[in-house]
């Protein structure tokens, strides 16, 4: 798992705009095919969702 978390976090400008991008967690995780992993990153994936979404 540590080698998928923390998520690494990229700012950057595009057209005049900056825009925050990010790996979503449940794509890295998904490929261990473990049910628990990807339970626990779909909810890192919704936290870093919502603290993006609120950082508009």
């Amino acid at each position: 798992m540590g080698y998928f978390l923390p998520c690494k976090i990229t700012v950057y400008e595009e057209e005049g705009k900056t825009k925050i991008g990010l790996p979503k967690p449940t794509a890295m995780i998904g490929l261990l095919n473990d049910a628990e992993l990807i339970s626990i990153a779909e909810k890192i994936e919704k936290i870093l969702i919502d603290v993006l979404e609120k950082s508009k």
